[in-house]
């Protein structure tokens, strides 16, 4: 039997080349995604074993693991390879969990995307602006349609990209619920961020929104989330003229499985970001019972729905008179706390695949 033979019942492949070991972003989409969508009795595109799948082997250096070259190096397979495979496993339809695809190549193809922040906040030189001005429109004009992760990104699509929002539909991200939860631990003196220090996360404000805390020596601001050569000397620089160096903690990676116990004892989550498609450390938050502070732009507001205190992230004063009373007062915190893990239970990863299931079953 022949490998086509082989896989001459399946309909769906699924293109997992985007997967790492330790997943985050979209990998972590993709690798909780997949295994609800079984039911459809999927090939997997993928570079690791999963016994319990049909799996078609293919190059483990596509990955951002590897830098740029990774990137560019699973563009081309995708564009030469991906075809080949596709009827080479005699497939209807090809899911990828991120806005990639081989164009004009009569594949039929749905794919997810995560935002438009690279064309909302373009960098000078940075590849991402292009990719996302050239190759994401035709990828998604070519679609047969989109599966996005918020209302705030399909409206983006829309608006950048004129695609009909018949042609769209957004399903709603989740959480690990076995890990991020509540602990029941003392809540200690810092209110939290976590994120990259990209310009777009807004920390300038968050640094001078907390140094304008009333009483500020009482508390400290813990950043976590790695530190970058381009941002972070700025940060510092603003934070020493502020006087507040030694109430400023550069936590930089925090590894996955500390994370629940320091969003627990958390004064809050302030996480003012001027965009986002999802925002997986509000829900994340939410889910540990933790209060959020959080923009009322973008995705967010979908996101924590009545269960943060929404600001303006461009009005620093905001910021800080959100920050004042959730360090003051026991009640609202355990209100927020409270109102937060109600909201959380309602995403699951198990709704997205079940979503996602329903979407792919029509274009198979």
């Amino acid at each position: 039997m022949n490998i086509a033979e082989s896989y001459s019942s399946n309909q769906l492949i699924i293109n997992l080349s985007i997967l790492l070991s330790q997943p985050t972003g979209i990998s972590n989409y993709a690798h909780n995604i997949f295994p609800y969508l079984k039911s459809l009795n999927p090939t997997l595109l993928t570079a690791n074993n999963y016994p319990d799948l049909k799996c078609y082997s293919i190059p483990s250096n596509l990955t951002p693991s590897h830098g740029t070259k990774g990137h560019f190096r699973r563009l081309v397979w995708t564009q030469l390879q991906v075809p080949r495979i596709y009827h080479e496993l005699k497939s209807h339809l090809l899911f990828s969990p991120l806005p990639e695809a081989p164009l004009y190549s009569n594949c039929r193809f749905v794919v997810m995307s995560h935002d438009l922040i690279p064309l909302r906040f373009p960098k000078r030189f940075s590849p991402l602006t292009p990719y996302h001005r050239y190759y994401i429109p035709q990828v998604l004009q070519q679609a047969q349609h989109i599966i996005c992760n918020s209302q705030a990104t399909a409206n983006d699509i829309i608006d950048f990209y004129q695609i009909p929002a018949s042609k769209i539909t957004p399903i709603p991200l989740a959480h690990d619920r076995t890990h991020f939860r509540y602990l029941n631990l003392p809540t200690r003196n810092y209110f939290l961020y976590i994120g990259r220090q990209d310009p777009y996360k807004n920390l300038h404000r968050l640094v001078a929104a907390f140094a304008a805390l009333p009483n500020n020596d009482d508390y400290e601001l813990w950043l976590a989330g790695p530190t970058d050569k381009r941002y972070t000397p700025l940060l510092q620089t603003q934070i020493a003229e502020l006087g507040i160096t030694h109430q400023v903690k550069f936590l930089d990676y925090v590894a996955y499985s500390e994370l629940p116990t320091i969003i627990n004892q958390a004064i809050a989550l302030v996480f003012p970001s001027l965009w986002e498609g999802f925002g997986f450390p509000v829900l994340e938050a939410m889910a540990c019972g933790t209060p959020v502070i959080t923009s009322n732009l973008s995705s967010l507001p979908e996101v924590a729905g009545d269960a943060a205190i929404l600001i303006n992230p461009y009005n620093t004063a905001e910021i800080t008179a959100a920050m004042q009373p959730i360090a003051a007062d026991l009640a609202l915190r355990l209100h927020l706390s409270t109102q937060g893990i109600a909201r959380a239970n309602q995403f699951s990863w198990e709704k997205t695949g079940l979503a996602t299931v329903e979407v792919l079953s029509g274009y198979l």
